[in-house]
């Protein structure tokens, strides 16, 4: 018998060194390696990237030559502080950057682009730098610029991370001269833009989105009647949150992005009542930010109502944060169907 929760219920509390502690790969990524990429074939670029970010990770753990060593050995190009893999969702690019975090000796840091500018709401951003310049390596995954307030905020701790000798390494769907177009006003800050992108050798890395490589298409949504019986047939004896998703998102906007990760833990499994398509872009968005914890936890999925390519408007799926949205279906499918037929995500 599953044991059930609700996730309405939860508003976890979160300390400042708690989510500090918490810069590292989620349990999906907890063991990954440059090895256990598998690159496409027909993409020569995912090797090209594997090969690339492998020569990088050397370079972070190469000390700069300093001294009579430095004198004498000559001029070298100088290197910029930051590797940056830019490719479409589902290539592997979380894979990869969190193979680099595995490879590299610490002190390190893993985390999102949102956990990123969360902590430093969190600590301000002085004390964030502070902390981050001790770290040989700051992984930035899915570096998106959603609004002004972020362009200025990451330009200037990218900029001060690189003059403090942290190598950074990041992964985005966009390329660093491009973040925040169909967003904002990006015309207006590409200076800060330019900054963020000067930190930076790019890589591109091409292909399909590997969770629905050869597989089949997404199930259908269960019919709410069924939900408590697939529920107990398919997670008997796990922790479930169980909730009707109305009151979840409703929810969501009562507890910071930052505790997402907090508000599933312990969760085996989440069972969702009458699935809507979601019309406001705050709800979006923050409905994004929890399907990206989901994935990283490996959560599988029940659910009635719309399927999930349903679940954002036309509108979203076609606007300026239309990046977000494709890869939050992609990971929301790939969960519902390990949901529903036990096939891997």
């Amino acid at each position: 018998m599953a044991q059930l929760e609700h996730l309405t219920e939860r508003t976890p509390q979160v300390s400042v060194d708690e989510l500090l502690k918490g810069f590292y790969p989620s349990p999906r990524f907890g063991s990954v390696s440059f090895d256990s990429y598998r690159p496409d074939p027909a993409q020569p670029s995912q090797a090209q990237a594997v090969e690339a970010m492998r020569g990088f990770a050397v370079g972070v753990d190469t000390p700069e030559p300093s001294g009579l060593r430095k004198f004498f050995g000559g001029k070298k190009p100088q290197a910029k502080a930051g590797f940056y893999l830019d490719g479409g969702f589902g290539v592997g690019k979380t894979h990869l950057l969190a193979s680099l975090w595995h490879a590299v000796e610490g002190p390190k840091a893993f985390g999102t682009f949102v956990e990123y500018t969360n902590l430093v709401g969190a600590m301000t951003f002085r004390k964030t730098v502070d902390a981050l310049s001790a770290y040989k390596l700051v992984c930035i995954d899915e570096f998106e610029l959603d609004d002004p307030g972020d362009t200025v905020l990451m330009s200037r701790l990218m900029r001060e991370l690189a003059d403090a000798g942290v190598k950074l390494a990041a992964t985005s769907n966009t390329l660093p001269g491009s973040l925040g177009e169909g967003r904002f006003a990006a015309v207006d800050f590409q200076r800060e833009i330019q900054v963020l992108a000067d930190q930076f050798d790019v890589v591109r890395i091409d292909g399909e989105d590997y969770r629905h490589r050869g597989l089949p298409e997404s199930p259908a949504p269960l019919e709410d009647a069924e939900l408590e019986q697939r529920m107990e047939t398919e997670f008997s004896g796990k922790t479930v949150a169980a909730d009707d998703f109305s009151a979840l998102i409703s929810h969501l906007s009562s507890v910071h992005p930052s505790r997402y990760r907090q508000l599933i833990d312990g969760v085996d499994a989440v069972v969702w009542h009458n699935v809507q398509t979601i019309t406001e872009q705050s709800v979006a968005l923050r409905f994004v930010v929890l399907a990206d914890r989901l994935y990283d936890k490996d959560v599988p999925i029940l659910a009635s109502g719309v399927p999930f390519d349903q679940l954002f408007t036309k509108e979203m799926m076609g606007g300026g944060y239309m990046k977000k949205y494709f890869r939050a279906v992609s990971r929301l499918t790939a969960l519902a169907r390990e949901g529903q037929t036990g096939e891997e995500s």
